[in-house]
């Protein structure tokens, strides 16, 4: 279904679960980090909190202030500071403010990572907060996050990836949106001979890059179970063929997952391969019709089910208040309701979930199919612990280099295949 917003529109979700995933601690990655500033720190009056968040797209900075100002109003005179950390830079910060005892109250990061935090001792363990939270069962037990039998993180709500489309480019050149690669392939051909920017997605050498990565590889026949040369060389294949043709342009190598949503919603380019979290983004700057299908990975093909964790720092200042933050924003049916309105994240509530803006939004819809669909374990099972921060940087490097033309892809798939083997059998 195609709109123009997707305030006043009606479809059918069905219910959904998240998987997150344990992750060991890289080495390196103590090494990497800056020292967080004193605004970020754990230090301070007893009545105020900070958070740290990643977050640079104006409609999830909304959520972030929204949240603040939700928990200011129902608690008087206490201060809540939002701090912004670069998404690259989230995981060495804490991992170095651990060393001096210092942090955030609130952090909110990738939810894959919630074991890589709680090993370096950047997390607080929170199981008996969660043990006691009235609402606990409103939650499925795959967005809780444990390390050892305590409970670090909780996911508030889920994310995935879909296929975005501009249907005023499409009506153009005369194509409907694709749900098969074959459809994909012919589509892109049609934009780009029509002069237009075919696919937007993000190519940056991290755990970013291979996120958008899975998708495609996995379509091919791709799996961690077994890695193959042959489904990695005809992915990879299929995407030099995009950056051949200049439907996917190669700064992609240089864009996270905001740069090539917004790329897409200023009008020129047909596909974008983003989430539901650019729900609000699509609503504010999107000036023509348009939509979302799943993104057309066929049988084999899966997308990974992800979203951010919420958690208390391990030297908070103030862990009681910062729990009644977490429990009055992220983990309540309100602020649930905030996160869908404001970016589209589906809640991770049963109760929530089922409210008719989830249930009747087109959009959310086709996420939901996906999901139910295509659904996959964020990160793969079959990656060891130990290896899955290694696995997810070495899979987003070669997909960076097979976007940016610095590999064929039989070379990208053979050392591909001959570093998972080194990591898979840690």
């Amino acid at each position: 279904m195609v709109v123009k917003s997707a305030r006043n529109s009606r479809l059918r979700i069905r219910a959904f679960s998240l998987a997150g995933g344990a992750i060991a601690v890289s080495a390196a990655l103590a090494l990497t980090g800056c020292t967080p500033t004193s605004s970020g720190g754990s230090a301070g009056d007893s009545d105020t909190i900070t958070v740290w968040h990643y977050f640079s797209d104006e409609n999830q900075v909304k959520v972030m202030t929204d949240y603040k100002d939700l928990f200011e109003e129902n608690n008087d005179g206490v201060t809540v500071e939002n701090v912004f950390v670069p998404y690259d830079q989230m995981n060495s910060k804490l991992i170095t403010a651990v060393g001096s005892k210092t942090g955030p109250d609130v952090v909110v990061f990738n939810g894959a990572d919630a074991s890589t935090l709680a090993l370096g001792g950047a997390l607080a363990p929170i199981t008996e907060q969660w043990g006691a939270f009235t609402d606990k069962d409103q939650f499925p037990e795959a967005v809780v996050h444990s390390l050892e039998d305590d409970v670090y993180a909780i996911q508030g709500y889920v994310n995935l990836l879909g296929l975005w489309y501009n249907q005023d480019i499409l009506d153009e050149v005369g194509v409907e949106p694709p749900t098969t690669m074959d459809e994909l392939d012919a589509a892109l051909a049609a934009v780009t001979a029509a002069g237009k920017s075919g696919i937007t997605l993000s190519g940056l050498p991290q755990s970013q890059g291979e996120w958008q990565a899975y998708p495609w590889l996995t379509s091919f026949g791709f799996n961690y179970d077994k890695p193959e040369v042959a489904p990695l060389e005809d992915a990879f294949t299929m995407i030099q063929s995009w950056t051949g043709s200049g439907a996917l342009t190669r700064e992609a190598v240089t864009w996270d997952q905001t740069v090539p949503f917004q790329t897409w919603a200023a009008g020129n380019v047909a596909f974008a391969q983003n989430g539901n979290w650019q729900l609000g983004t699509a609503r504010s700057d999107a000036d023509f019709n348009y939509g979302v299908v799943p993104l057309p990975v066929g049988d084999s093909g899966k997308v990974y089910l992800g979203g951010e964790g919420q958690s208390i720092g391990a030297f908070s200042a103030n862990p009681e208040l910062a729990w009644d933050y977490l429990e009055q924003t992220y983990f309540s049916e309100k602020g649930q309701a905030i996160a869908l309105s404001g970016v589209g994240s589906i809640p991770s509530r049963l109760d929530a979930a089922s409210a008719p803006e989830v249930t009747e939004d087109p959009i959310l819809a086709a996420f939901a199919q996906s999901l139910e669909e295509n659904g996959a374990n964020y990160p793969s099972p079959a990656v060891p612990a130990a290896s899955i921060a290694d696995q997810q940087l070495v899979v987003g490097q070669i997909w960076s280099a097979v976007i940016g033309g610095q590999m064929t892809p039989a070379e990208a798939a053979t050392k591909l295949v001959t570093d998972l083997e080194q990591l898979l059998t840690k």
